[in-house]
């Protein structure tokens, strides 16, 4: 039997919320809120493996391909940093939705409805991202085997996710879907989060060296994402391509 990554309900979740990516109220207002720290940590670690291209755009022509990009929220930055982006997402209405947020931002990034498995390319990518996206799909080796394929030898991956930890639970799903209503009921299921080490190893069987990793927390006083030494909830993973 062919396999597939698709989690047609996962799919479907985040189609009926895709009218919404751009809201910084909506309901992907955690999001919003999350892209500084990850672009900030995705920017320095490209800078410092390829170098500093320039002052206006850091990360020019560096090929990047941002798997499960949703509405675009974290492929526009990247390409005003000079990058050359693809964005690729299995739910049709997210890709819409991404592609007619460029008619305001005039960004050149190609997007297409697909999933890793299934795309098809001509040339592999310096940098390929899996943000907050494992943990909403089926078969996670097979799916970053599939995301390692498409990376240049030597290119870095980024993948964040959450921890499979009580404090995970409690704070993911009860504190942020429950009590603080951050996110809607039922976006997070807390069986397809991933332990750290269990990341590691499903990727270094599939050619991805492990770099580095970050814990990152909200920090409530700041209003803002912070870097942390607490990786037990949210954490950020940097890989290399073998």
């Amino acid at each position: 039997m062919k396999k597939d990554t698709i989690n047609k309900k996962e799919i479907d979740k985040f189609s009926k919320l895709a009218d919404e990516w751009w809201d910084p109220e909506g309901k992907f207002k955690p999001l919003h809120n999350f892209n500084p720290i990850r672009l900030k940590y995705i920017k320095d670690t490209i800078i410092k493996k390829f170098g500093h291209k320039s002052e206006k755009l850091p990360l020019k022509d560096i090929k990047i391909l941002d798997i499960g990009c949703g509405g675009g929220l974290l492929s526009e930055p990247l390409s005003r940093l000079g990058a050359k982006v693809t964005g690729i997402d299995a739910s049709d209405r997210n890709i819409k939705i991404a592609k007619k947020h460029l008619e305001k931002s005039k960004l050149n990034i190609d997007y297409c409805c697909s999933s890793p498995e299934k795309f098809v390319v001509k040339e592999k990518f310096d940098v390929v991202l899996n943000m907050e996206i494992v943990e909403h799909v089926n078969n996670v080796d097979f799916f970053l085997l599939k995301s390692s394929e498409l990376l240049n030898k030597n290119g870095l991956m980024f993948i964040a996710t959450l921890n499979k930890t009580l404090k995970s639970y409690v704070y993911a799903i009860i504190g942020a879907e429950y009590i603080l209503k951050w996110l809607p009921i039922g976006t997070h299921d807390w069986n397809k989060f991933l332990k750290p080490d269990d990341l590691i190893n499903i990727c270094e069987k599939n050619s991805l060296a492990f770099n580095n990793l970050i814990g990152v927390k909200f920090n409530l006083l700041k209003n803002e994402w912070i870097v942390s030494e607490d990786s037990s909830v949210n954490y950020l993973a940097q890989f290399s391509k073998t």
